[in-house]
């Protein structure tokens, strides 16, 4: 098994007692609790400012499903995230380095979209604070599709998810979210699917 990644200098998160506990929690379980992304770095206005706080609002992606990757299994749900002692887990495994770079950019009770990703029916499906705690389940499941449909809609109106990240840099696991867009995805919670 893979020594566990450290968590990058400057990187939000609790005290040291409570980040040694989560280490070796990371260190003797199965799962990893991040998805492991493929670096495809692509040079935009997002990727130039990353290393400056850009949002205190995120969407953080991670792999419901089984899959392994170099012998790990890198499943990490949000049923899992509820299931860690005080619901607190430590976000590893990001190899992108504009996702680090967005990772070290967070501070402790910023607002987080937890994603469901590379799995049969993606999207979001809790919120959290970051260096990450659960926060609750959405009141409903909020697709991709929906997601999809809403960002073309506003492309064409200017609505809030018109540059979401989410369509514009797909594969990145941590992004950035303005606060409208937080703001609108909170919203969809009290809607019926589209």
């Amino acid at each position: 098994m893979p020594r566990p990644r450290k968590r990058p200098t400057g990187a939000a998160g609790p005290d040291k007692k409570g980040l040694s506990e989560k280490r070796s929690r990371t260190e003797n379980s199965e799962n990893t609790s991040a998805k492991l992304e493929n670096a495809s770095p692509q040079k935009t206005s997002t990727s130039k400012n990353c290393g400056k706080n850009l949002s205190n609002y995120w969407l953080m992606k991670s792999e419901p499903e089984s899959r392994l990757e170099k012998g790990v299994d890198v499943k990490f749900s949000i049923e899992d995230l509820k299931a860690q002692p005080k619901q607190i887990a430590c976000w590893d495994g990001v190899r992108n380095y504009q996702a680090r770079n967005f990772l070290r950019a967070m501070k402790l009770e910023e607002d987080a979209f937890f994603y469901h990703s590379n799995c049969k029916q993606p999207g979001i499906v809790g919120l959290m604070k970051v260096d990450v705690q659960f926060v609750r389940m959405m009141k409903r499941f909020i697709s991709l599709d929906e997601l999809k449909t809403y960002h073309q809609a506003h492309k064409a109106t200017g609505g809030p998810l018109k540059n979401m990240t989410l369509f514009t840099r797909q594969r990145l696991s941590v992004q950035p979210l303005t606060r409208e867009e937080f703001d609108f995805i909170l919203s969809l919670e009290e809607t019926e699917p589209s």
